[in-house]
């Protein structure tokens, strides 16, 4: 393999930038979304319960110790109570904005990368092809050992750029599911969150 690199000519390095660089925001990302994920069904029956029970200030508390767009949502919602179920809705929703825009961070970048590396791939192949016609032109010449040297340069450069890039594809439909799981998460949460605070609004039961 390090032959074949080796012999791809000089494209061979920065297809290899953008595929390091792509692993690495692909990485980032997917060790973020791992450390957020959470139960919601769980998460919201406990924050839902205490809600009842103790009241605000225990939901919170609860909140606090989890990390991720769930509990971040189920705090802005808990902080804004007191102004009323609407208000807590608004800042749902407002929050949510946020937690989407910090899920999605970096991912223009993986983006950017895999259409990058097979550019780069090809160009290196333009570049291959015009050397072995120089090499034919030179040589007066069209026999396989005058271009072949040029020929393997062009079809290494796109086979590489080509492998880098369907490796951060993979990586980032990975991620881009993992980031759709915590939307869907974000939503039953909100949901369970908003319907239990209206019956306690209704009810006259909120408490601090």
């Amino acid at each position: 393999m390090v032959d074949y690199f080796l012999q791809g000519g000089s494209f061979m390095w920065p297809i290899l930038l953008c595929g390091i660089a792509g692993i690495a925001f692909a990485v980032e990302r997917l060790h973020h979304l791992l450390k957020s994920n959470i139960q919601v069904d769980e998460f919201a029956g406990e924050v839902t319960e205490v809600l009842k029970t103790s009241g605000v200030k225990s939901a919170k508390a609860i909140c606090e110790r989890v990390s991720g767009p769930v509990g971040n949502i189920f705090m802005a919602a808990l902080e804004h109570i007191n102004l009323g179920v609407s208000s807590a809705e608004k800042a749902i929703e407002n929050r949510g904005t946020i937690e989407l825009a910090n899920l999605e961070k970096n991912m223009s970048w993986i983006t950017f990368f895999i259409s990058t590396a097979p550019m780069l791939g090809f160009l290196g192949t333009v570049v291959g092809m015009i050397k072995a016609f120089d090499d034919i032109k030179q040589a007066n010449d069209i026999s396989p050992s005058v271009v072949a040297g040029g020929i393997s340069v062009a079809l290494l450069t796109t086979a590489f750029g080509l492998v880098v890039a369907i490796i951060l594809q993979f990586l980032q439909n990975f991620a881009l599911n993992m980031i759709e799981g915590h939307i869907l998460n974000m939503e039953k949460g909100s949901e369970t969150l908003v319907e239990t605070m209206m019956v306690l609004e209704k009810d006259g039961n909120l408490k601090a």
